[in-house]
């Protein structure tokens, strides 16, 4: 899940306000410090949150209320906008020009996961189509070539290399030259630190030898605040046209990267959420934001479903979403879902799952999907379609026939009830219907 610990807490403070009997003016002076406490402890800077709270408060209760919205509703949609204008407002989208060659250089310092994201990225445009190429150009760091090889191999994307070189910039030319006729081609450079003045030239050279269609800034989101000082010492050497904020899956001090990030004016355009080659998203503050506090990423799940490939439609999301769905859809929604990735992250993307889901009910999951879909092919398609024909002599056959036992069919049909339950209370809600991209 993105930034557990902060998106948790937030989604905490909306869901006092949506409980409270009154929402009057000691309710969102409460909201205001429980979201300065959420901030803070996501080592946000000191400044930005009080500027942030400022705003929440003032427009949560000074704004008019829009026509046929609650005073509940004005509130959340407050902390939503200001909150996307915190992280940067609008996306920025990294243009590739197809058909032609697009030199895309890595910088940043060592340990901030660039080798991996080189990897990401590549595979991020092998996904769409495009020819992709990597050039490992770090010379300065043992065992930089061979990562950087295997990673590349493990998703068929070629990869230039030489390990014995010693001058990264007339390697880089030449790496450049191998791929003329590849429409992305990805230069991984040294780690650099921003006071290590003759790597920042390096870099410098490197950039004024190839000439790059962009120069992407890949920054660690566990440093903090100190992201701030890092992309501006970049942005003064170099014209940053990106910034991957990597390692967002969990840590509470990605907060103080990305509002640092978003100070800079540096645009991010990509998150690393997770060890995976597959674990890169295009930033959109509105999505990030979104699941951030629990309201969920229909975009971004319909996307997932594409990439993955997967039989699923537009269609069969929203039954997902809509509480009407048998057995069959729930052991076809499951294959889905390990196809688009780790299902913590998918869930993320559903409203109201992120966190009402227990954590003992997330742990283990992969393996649970496992044992349930097993479970459901032991079924009868009468028993799939109807699943209240399921009485004890039939859940003893299931368990059997499974290798399971009958307390986990009925953990597996009680999670069916619970998850149509919960969709179908989403349905009928106002707010989830704006927010769905298509007729429900």
């Amino acid at each position: 899940m993105v930034l557990d610990k902060l998106g948790s807490n937030l989604y905490k403070a909306i869901q006092k306000i949506i409980k409270a009997p009154v929402v009057d003016e000691a309710t969102v002076k409460e909201l205001v410090k429980d979201f300065q406490r959420a901030l803070l402890q996501a080592d946000v800077n000191v400044a930005l949150v009080m500027e942030l709270s400022q705003n929440i408060q003032r427009n949560a209760l000074d704004l008019k209320l829009p026509p046929g919205i609650s005073r509940r509703e004005h509130i959340i949609k407050v902390i939503n906008d200001e909150l996307i204008n915190f992280v940067g407002e609008k996306p920025q989208e990294l243009k590739i020009i197809p058909g032609k060659q697009n030199v895309l250089m890595l910088i940043g310092i060592q340990g901030s996961g660039k080798t991996t994201h080189s990897s990401k990225l590549a595979r991020y445009f092998q996904k769409r189509g495009l020819k992709v190429g990597v050039i490992c150009a770090d010379t300065f760091r043992p065992g930089a070539y061979s990562q950087l090889k295997q990673l590349t191999e493990s998703i068929n994307v070629p990869f230039y290399g030489e390990p014995d070189a010693k001058d990264p910039v007339a390697l880089s030319k030449r790496g450049v030259e191998h791929f003329k006729d590849t429409e992305v081609v990805i230069l991984d450079t040294s780690g650099r630190h921003k006071e290590e003045t003759a790597l920042i030239k390096e870099m410098q050279q490197i950039e004024a030898a190839v000439n790059p269609h962009e120069v992407i800034l890949v920054l660690d989101g566990t440093i903090g605040q100190q992201a701030t000082a890092q992309a501006s010492a970049f942005k003064d050497a170099t014209e940053i046209g990106s910034i991957i904020v990597s390692k967002l899956d969990g840590t509470a001090r990605g907060g103080g990267a990305l509002s640092g990030v978003a100070a800079t004016g540096a645009p991010i355009k990509f998150i690393g959420m997770g060890e995976k080659v597959d674990d890169l998203e295009a930033f959109v503050p509105s999505r990030f934001i979104g699941r951030l506090l629990g309201m969920g990423d229909i975009e971004g799940l319909i996307a997932k479903v594409k990439e993955a490939e997967s039989p699923v439609s537009e269609k069969d999301v929203m039954a997902m979403m809509s509480g009407k769905f048998n057995l069959q859809d729930m052991y076809n929604q499951f294959e889905a879902m390990q196809n688009m990735g780790p299902l913590q992250k998918v869930l993320g993307m559903i409203p109201g799952f992120s966190y009402k889901m227990p954590t003992d009910e997330v742990e283990n999951a992969e393996e649970r999907l496992v044992r349930w879909k097993v479970m459901i092919q032991s079924m009868t398609q009468d028993e799939k379609d109807d699943p209240k024909k399921l009485n004890r002599s039939r859940i003893q056959r299931v368990a059997r026939g499974s290798g399971t036992n009958e307390r986990e069919v009925r953990e597996l049909i009680k999670q069916y009830n619970t998850m149509r339950k919960m969709l179908k209370q989403m349905k009928g809600s106002r707010r989830m219907r704006r927010q769905m991209p298509f007729k429900m």
